[in-house]
């Protein structure tokens, strides 16, 4: 058989993924704080973007005023179209531009002069720091700074640790804590970076283990326990064996606990009533990370006549402007076809995208926040126990999209509801069937209902995962064993035998 050469014409179809499409899958899928940081970015580095705050917006009614014709967004979300305009309006007149709110003449009648409640202390206030000459006083200057945990231990140092050799072994042990205030170093490699005996280094780290606050610089949770109950007076022999033997409080082994500590179960309660009063993470009181509020991208409320009012949150918004005005002023002192026309045509093309990218997603998280809210009806009117199955097909079929793009929609947007603050993802949960042919139950739901199941029984009717089994199956719910235990389990519940130990002790507990 011979090989020869050949050409031949084909036409074929492809999809391409050009850089803008995957920008904009990208921008789907993005976080409030990433939406914020990528646009900044964007602003950054072209000339023809501006970002306008949301409370600048032009014809934004005052608080109070109301407009007639208003409906709400959920109703008509055509009236969002405008949210990221490419051309620049005139902004509102702001409200304490056009009214006095100086707090000098809040009471002007009373012309008569303050007497100082303290005139002995106000010298000292003319002498602090954001005074000038006892006026305009700035009272974030007196406001005392919360310490870390570091500053707090590194200030008890000089008074416990007078050598100048055994300070630099504490403020090196000091840098190696963690969070919660535990020890995360080899006093073995300790000694031996720094050059020190280890007996030095173990006598230093004695030495810290009775700084305040009780239990830092703790090797495990067992040492932490003990360094709080010997400044307490109240490490015996018994305590000892108790903290000795943690993993077997963990599992509620009472009877093990007893045998092993040589006491009674009077005493046993006691000791772990003395337990609970201590802190396993002496550290975090000291934390001074903050927090990040979580920003709803979709608020829906309850409208008059029953149904839901579903909007897009202004402040997850950020209000994008092409500057029209400056690109015409520009163009026209360019050159045709010059190097500076093309970059300013390139800004522009990408302003113009970026707007309509903006534009898109936003419009697409309404369309998938809108379907959630109406097969979630009821969760939103009763409560958990009536949540829906729910799966991506689902909505993208009702709404015309793919799976992949409601996935990406999902990811890390949060509604706010009468019902609290909900990741899109939590309507989301797997169906379980019905025990009668009825209709199907939510995953959530189910767990929802074993919770309360096991919140509400005693410690003489305890319930075992066979009885829960039996009652959701007389509630219509066809459950296996094995997956009442898995959604136990990862509910953080532990067995019946173990639920059945601690609430006896906590009866008896309470008892005494």
């Amino acid at each position: 058989m011979a090989l020869s050469a050949s050409l031949h014409l084909r036409q074929s179809q492809s999809l391409v993924m050009t850089p803008q499409l995957m920008q904009s899958i990208q921008l789907l899928q993005m976080t409030h704080l990433e939406l914020n940081q990528f646009i900044a970015q964007e602003v950054e580095k072209n000339p023809l973007l501006e970002f306008q705050a949301n409370d600048d917006l032009p014809g934004t009614p005052e608080r109070g005023e109301s407009t007639a014709g208003d409906e709400p967004a959920g109703d008509d979300f055509g009236a969002q179209d405008d949210l990221y305009d490419s051309a620049t309006s005139p902004t509102s007149e702001r409200l304490g531009e056009q009214l006095d709110a100086d707090f000098a003449n809040v009471f002007q009648d009373d012309t008569t002069p303050q007497r100082a409640d303290a005139p002995e202390l106000l010298g000292q206030w003319k002498s602090m720091p954001g005074s000038s000459e006892g006026e305009d006083y700035d009272l974030d200057d007196f406001v005392a700074g919360r310490k870390s945990l570091r500053e707090t231990l590194t200030e008890q140092l000089p008074f416990a640790l007078p050598a100048p050799s055994d300070r630099l072994i504490a403020q090196h042990l000091i840098d190696q804590l963690d969070d919660a205030g535990y020890l995360q170093a080899d006093l073995g490699e300790v000694a031996e970076r720094l050059g020190a005996a280890h007996t030095d280094v173990v006598r230093v780290l004695l030495t810290l283990q009775q700084f305040d606050p009780p239990g830092v610089f703790a090797r495990s949770l067992g040492e932490c326990l003990a360094i709080q109950l010997r400044a307490r007076d109240r490490l015996d022999p018994a305590m000892e064996a108790l903290l000795a033997n943690l993993e077997l409080l963990a599992r509620r082994d009472f009877a093990t606990l007893k045998k092993i500590c040589g006491v009674d179960e009077e005493d046993l309660i006691d000791m772990l009533a003395e337990i609970r009063k201590l802190d396993p993470k002496p550290g975090t009181s000291f934390e001074t990370s903050v927090s990040e509020a979580i920003v709803p991208d979709i608020v829906v409320r309850a409208a008059p006549d029953g149904s839901w009012m579903i909007e897009l949150n202004p402040d997850a918004l950020p209000r994008v402007l092409v500057n029209q005005d400056y690109f015409a002023k520009v163009s026209r002192g360019t050159q045709k076809n010059s190097a500076d026309q093309a970059f300013l045509n390139e800004c522009l093309q990408n302003a113009n995208w970026l707007t309509r990218s903006l534009d898109q997603r936003a419009r697409t998280i309404m369309k998938v926040a809108t379907e959630i809210v109406r097969q979630q009806d009821a969760f939103l009117a009763n409560g958990i126990g009536h949540l829906r199955p729910l799966n991506l097909k689902t909505v993208a079929d009702a709404i015309k999209m793919h799976e992949s793009t409601v996935s990406r929609v999902t990811s890390n947007k949060y509604m706010l509801t009468p019902r609290g603050l909900f990741e899109l993802k939590y309507f989301f949960t797997v169906s379980i069937g019905s025990a009668e042919g009825g209709d199907s139950h939510s995953a959530e739901a189910v767990r929802h209902r074993i919770r309360a199941m096991i919140q509400e029984e005693s410690a003489e009717a305890v319930l075992s995962d066979d009885d829960i089994v039996d009652v959701l199956k007389k509630a219509g719910i066809d459950l296996a064993r094995r997956t009442v235990a898995k959604y136990r389990e990862a509910m953080s519940i532990p067995s019946s035998v173990q639920r059945r130990r601690e609430k006896r002790a906590l009866a008896k507990a309470a008892g005494f």
